[in-house]
């Protein structure tokens, strides 16, 4: 941990699963997927199926996805998709039963209509999980919003739509490399909101170069004006290998930080006064929308089944996935193995988890949610407080006033919510962090 005398940087990663996949490696047992869902609660697992295509690549992203698809790649891939999915539902218990599903990328909508219906038959048919019963969450883009896609979608059951918008400013999503007007954001949001899907999120981006409080506040009330469910605000991060990252030579990182910071100050306050709730840094809820992906799953405690090239599982003993990779061609290659695969039997690159990281893992997860931990729940779990099994680390955001009292309850502060992306980092393990540092970017 740091001395309290330290300043940290507000925007050091930011931490949506821990341990990162930075932190897996390569398992040479190749354990059997049977003998690794042996005995886990089954009755609330969440599903995730990737989809690792986009029409274009923003210059901020680093997530693991190929742009475009030679002829035939994507029925290709569904057909992996399936056999994977055929020796996933193998390994699980006959009673397994899914509490959420979720398609993610890339861009799933990337796929066209006949496409998305054979991915939802998958989910359906291979893995048994029920789309119409359960909270189904899609992510899509403007340009691959079409009619006949969301009309599929709609009909299987999706619960709530993610747009990423970024800006509605059109010299603001040049400037982040992302080439789209917003006359098509705008008729893609006509779309979605025609198609009847109960939630609907837009992601917004902070930080931009030349992105000011008042073009922000534009944009924001740009997306404020369709009274989606949900929306997201993003700080930009700026990545190696990325394009953004290839094309900045110098930033000013005390600047920026500032800069970021204020952002996110007044988009909060904006999205408050305009009848949100903040559940975590980046997601806020309008006070009167449902809650799509609410329900009796639990990130921190409940297992996943992920289906993909991209797609991590959680067990209580392994988190596993695949290779992982940001740079394009070895993107490609991994994309290539996967559909090439022909036995999914076994985990092939993973973490194992301790009692000790799924207690940090339980910690982390719950922390960052404005509602923060249940310490009745955790003590239950554990055996003991969480002052007790991290001291050092709870000491240091109580002396940052990054802790906010209440009974009952380990939560942030509003100011410890601003530094989410710095305490994440603080809280990982020392293990995982040697890990995370020794992993060579590709």
């Amino acid at each position: 941990m740091t001395s309290t005398a330290e300043t940290l940087r507000p925007y050091r990663s930011y931490v949506y699963a821990y341990p990162h996949k930075t932190a897996y490696r390569r398992l040479p047992e190749r354990p059997a997927l049977g003998e690794l869902w042996a005995g886990e609660p089954q009755h609330a697992l969440s599903l995730y199926l990737h989809i690792p295509f986009c029409e274009v690549r923003c210059g901020f992203c680093n997530l693991f996805t190929r742009i475009g698809s030679p002829e035939g790649l994507t029925t290709a891939y569904l057909d992996a998709l399936e056999r994977q999915a055929t020796a996933v539902r193998r390994a699980l218990a006959d009673d397994a039963r899914f509490a959420l599903a979720a398609f993610g990328g890339g861009t799933p909508t990337y796929l066209t209509a006949g496409e998305l219906e054979r991915l939802c038959d998958i989910a359906e048919q291979r893995m048994g999980a029920d789309l119409r019963a359960v909270p189904l969450s899609v992510e899509a883009s403007p340009d691959t919003c079409t009619a006949d896609r969301l009309a599929v979608l709609a009909e299987r059951g999706t619960t709530r739509l993610s747009l990423g918008v970024q800006s509605f400013l059109d010299e603001e999503a040049r400037s982040a490399v992302r080439p789209q007007k917003r006359a098509a954001v705008e008729a893609a949001l006509g779309r979605i909101r025609a198609a009847g899907f109960p939630v609907l999120n837009i992601d917004l981006i902070y930080g931009i170069d030349g992105q000011t409080e008042a073009s922000w506040l534009r944009s924001l009330d740009a997306a404020l004006a369709w009274r989606p469910e949900e929306l997201y605000l993003y700080p930009l991060y700026v990545r190696p290998l990325t394009g953004l990252g290839r094309r900045t030579a110098e930033i000013s990182e005390a600047g920026w930080d500032a800069q970021r910071l204020a952002l996110y100050r007044a988009g909060r306050d904006h999205l408050l006064a305009h009848g949100y709730q903040q559940v975590s840094m980046r997601m806020f809820r309008r006070l009167d929308s449902p809650a799509a992906g609410d329900g009796e799953y639990a990130c921190q405690t409940d297992g996943m089944v992920g289906l993909g090239c991209g797609a991590r599982s959680y067990t209580s003993r392994l988190h596993y996935s695949f290779d992982y990779a940001v740079n394009a061609t070895e993107v490609r290659g991994i994309i290539d193995d996967y559909v090439a695969t022909e036995d999914f039997d076994r985990a092939e690159v993973g973490h194992p988890m301790s009692g000790a990281e799924a207690r940090r893992r339980h910690l982390l997860q719950s922390l960052l949610q404005a509602c923060g931990l249940d310490l009745a729940e955790y003590r239950q779990r554990f055996g003991g407080p969480p002052a007790e099994h991290f001291p050092r680390e709870l000491a240091e955001l109580a002396a940052r006033g990054w802790l906010a009292p209440g009974a009952g309850r380990l939560a942030l502060s509003p100011e410890g919510l601003a530094y989410s992306d710095a305490i994440g980092p603080l809280l990982f393990s020392p293990e995982v962090r040697a890990l995370m540092e020794g992993y060579e970017a590709k």
